[in-house]
Formats: structure tokens, C-alpha cells, sequence
């Protein structure tokens, strides 16, 4: 098996220590050590702490499993539902410890780097298309109501996830979960 480059192994520490740990709290340092890398050798491979951070989002979106909202064996519903189960099992078994790193750098830094906002931006508008997609399959499916368009119904819930992620963290408890299934996918998606 081919041995990991030093700038992949930067990377998913990065990915690692922004989700646990956020922008701000985490330094150059802290990243370069995860990664069982000299600090400087850091900047052999990006130009800023910021310049990391971009890829980390994409990285970081490249293992939300979107994949699934495209799994035409799977009735379009369930591929949604399927997706957000396996986001609610994944922040279950973090201990309510790490919410989404998008909406983490959304909160946190978008709003003083304009690099990071993009990214950020472009994060969020790839997620909010890729389910916009499946629930107009399910729409076409006849297994949600046409009354409202897809993409609507896409940012609604994704606001939803976002806002239920950070409810969990703060409550320490799986409840808001279980509100935004019943909710979403009894009221919302029907």
C-alpha cells in the first residue's frame, strides 16, 4: 500500500482538527503535529492556514456522502432520509461533540474571509442541489407534494439539519434528532 503524502496527511488532520476543534482554536501547529509533520514543511504545500482551510472544506464535503441522494436503486425519499440517518449516526457517535464543519466555518469565519465564505458558499450550494435533485425525485415520484418547488423544500431542510446540529450539541442529546425526522420527513416531505 502506498504510503500517504505529507500534504494528504496535513490535510486530514486539518479536516480532523478544524471539525473538533474550529478555525480559530486551531493553529498551524496544532495541524503540522496531527499530521506527524515539521511546521515548516506546512508551507511547502499551502500558502496560509486560510489556503488549507479551503481544501478541508472540500474535503470535508467529499465524506458527506452525498453519493447517496444519487442511489437511483433506492426510491428518491428513503435516499434522503438514508442521508440524513447517516449524518445523525455519525454526530451520535462523536458524543454530540462535532456539528457540520461547513456550517462550523459558516459561523465562525465566514464573515472575515472572503476565501473561506466562498467556500463555504460553494459547500452549502453543491448540498443544497444534490438534495434539491432527490426530492424532485421523490416529487416526480408522486412520494412528495408538489406544492412547494424542490429547491425551496432543499434549503429549508438543510437550514433545518444545520440548526438541529447545533441544538444536539448544546442539549448533549440525540431529542432535536428525532424532531427534525418527525418534522422534515412527516410534515415537510410529504
Amino acid at each position: 500500500m502506498a504510503r500517504a503524502s505529507l500534504r494528504e496527511n496535513i490535510i486530514e488532520a486539518a479536516v480532523d482538527r478544524f471539525h473538533s476543534h474550529g478555525y480559530a482554536a486551531t493553529g498551524v501547529k496544532d495541524i503540522t503535529d496531527a499530521a506527524g509533520a515539521p511546521k515548516g514543511s506546512f508551507y511547502n504545500h499551502f500558502e496560509s492556514k486560510e489556503a488549507l482551510a479551503v481544501v478541508a472544506l472540500e474535503r470535508y464535503g467529499a465524506s458527506r456522502r452525498l453519493d447517496m441522494l444519487t442511489d437511483d436503486s433506492v426510491a428518491p425519499l428513503a435516499r434522503v432520509r438514508r442521508h440524513f440517518e447517516f449524518l445523525r449516526d455519525e454526530n451520535l457517535e462523536a458524543g454530540f461533540a462535532r456539528g457540520c464543519m461547513v456550517g462550523d466555518m459558516a459561523v465562525e469565519v465566514a464573515d472575515h474571509s472572503e476565501a473561506l465564505r466562498a467556500g463555504v458558499f460553494e459547500s452549502f450550494t453543491y448540498w443544497r442541489e444534490a438534495l434539491a435533485a432527490a426530492i424532485l425525485d421523490a416529487q416526480e415520484a408522486g412520494e412528495v407534494s408538489k406544492a412547494q418547488d424542490a429547491a425551496t423544500l432543499a434549503a429549508f431542510v438543510l437550514n433545518a439539519w444545520e440548526g438541529t446540529l447545533i441544538a444536539t450539541r448544546t442539549d448533549r442529546s440525540a431529542k432535536p434528532f428525532e424532531s427534525f425526522f418527525t418534522i422534515v420527513f412527516g410534515v415537510v416531505l410529504r
